[in-house]
């Protein structure tokens, strides 16, 4: 027990700690812009659901390439897991060429479908402008930091993490603050992060996986190797696309209560962010280890390290709920202070309470499904949530007006959480 209990905290805490470090770009920026007015606080929150929905999007880069990387780990295949990082980092490069090309198309796109308000259409586009030039870094991000946490490497992730989210704040204060660019200066401040991060990341790689680095094309480009990764993290593409889809929505359906209820929505969700980013931690440590153990054959210690990373991951989300309902005024004026915000965000406190408690075992299953490589039912079980969270929504729209969209938000959470537990459940390891 001791010693599985350090194996996910030498995983765990790192990774929470680099996470927590994550939804702090968000809450600077929202700081920021709220600061200036709720227009400002609601096109940011606009234009980065927009890029939230473009890169969630590609998160297979990530949580793919950590599946498959631990598992060569823990069958000792040293080739296998440098093939794995070069197949990333060549889907990350080519998928972000793409995006460059049709940018001007996914940014109509996203205005459209977030129904942007007319005021708020030129900051959207000058965001979204400045923030289309990271493609290449953030995509090449995601895959450099899968690999890492399927080397059961945290430190490094840890150490990238918190030096761009750092440099992000302070670039976009400096921007904004002190040269008055507004959108455009948070936008900015988080291109040049993520660039610097990739720099950092290589220098990483050579430094410390020198022997990992010698490149085989033939071995990279074996069809059925190549098959597989483009099969789970296909499914994984599609699990997300769903993923995206409900957040986007809520923007869309958040949007058009006017800018005070956006507003406090872009807040709320905040919370969520900040909940999601912490247990995300113990769910990367899941991966981590469930890959291992799986790559290894040793399912005992597979099945020791999923009910102990539950264990952690309840008694942080009771933490989370906790300090919501004690500290909630306070958070909400840290954002806005115009009392009409404040005033009318109370009527969702129970929404903050209650999210941690329901939401915590979908992002968990998540990290377990990831280290099982098990995709197609992440994609099935997405899907199927999905379609009763808009369902609820509609249902509920003329009734509960102003709590149908978190209601169905609820609903959708618990809903992904007792599913996977259902085939988790049914088919233990073997699931698919």
């Amino acid at each position: 027990m001791i010693v599985m209990n350090k194996e996910i905290l030498r995983l765990a805490i790192p990774n929470i700690i680099s996470n927590i470090s994550v939804p702090l770009i968000s809450t600077v920026d929202t700081i920021l812009m709220g600061n200036l007015s709720a227009k400002h606080l609601g096109a940011i929150g606009l234009g980065a659901m927009i890029f939230n929905f473009i890169y969630w999007n590609f998160g297979f880069l990530r949580m793919g390439t950590t599946g498959m990387t631990a598992q060569a780990y823990g069958a000792k295949d040293n080739n296998e897991a440098t093939n794995t990082l070069y197949r990333a980092c060549l889907v990350a490069l080519s998928i972000a060429f793409l995006l460059l090309l049709f940018s001007p198309l996914l940014l109509k796109g996203g205005i459209l479908a977030m129904q942007v308000q007319s005021s708020q259409v030129s900051m959207v586009e000058t965001y979204f402008n400045v923030r289309m030039k990271e493609a290449p870094a953030t995509l090449l991000l995601y895959a450099l930091l899968g690999w890492f946490f399927g080397m059961q490497d945290a430190i490094r992730p840890l150490i990238i993490t918190v030096v761009v989210n750092l440099l992000n704040i302070g670039l976009s204060i400096y921007f904004v603050k002190y040269l008055g660019m507004e959108v455009e200066g948070v936008a900015l401040g988080t291109v040049l992060a993520q660039y610097f991060g990739v720099i950092l990341a290589v220098i990483f790689l050579i430094l410390k996986y020198k022997g990992y680095l010698k490149m085989q094309l033939n071995s990279i480009l074996e069809r059925v190797k190549l098959l597989r990764f483009f099969s789970v993290n296909k499914d994984i593409f599609l699990r997300t696309i769903c993923l995206s889809t409900a957040f986007f929505f809520f923007y869309s359906q958040s949007s058009q209560g006017g800018e005070i209820m956006l507003a406090i929505n872009v807040i709320l969700l905040q919370f969520l962010n900040w909940m999601s980013y912490g247990i995300d931690g113990l769910a990367f440590a899941s991966e981590s280890l469930v890959g291992k153990y799986t790559g290894a054959k040793s399912e005992k210690k597979a099945y020791q390290a999923i009910r102990y990373v539950f264990a952690w991951s309840l008694g942080f989300a009771s933490l989370y709920a906790l300090v919501y309902g004690i500290c909630f005024d306070k958070l909400i004026v840290l954002f806005n202070d115009e009392p009409q915000v404040l005033l009318q965000a109370k009527d969702y406190l129970i929404w903050t309470i209650l999210l941690p408690l329901i939401a915590f075992a979908c992002y968990i299953w998540d990290g377990i499904y990831v280290g099982l490589t098990a995709s197609k039912t992440m994609r099935n079980t997405m899907f199927l949530a999905l379609v009763v969270y808009i369902g609820v929504y509609y249902s509920l729209q003329t009734q509960f007006p102003n709590h149908a969209i978190w209601i169905a938000l609820f609903i959708f959470l618990g809903m992904r959480g007792i599913l996977m537990t259902y085939y988790f459940r049914k088919y233990g390891l073997k699931v698919t």
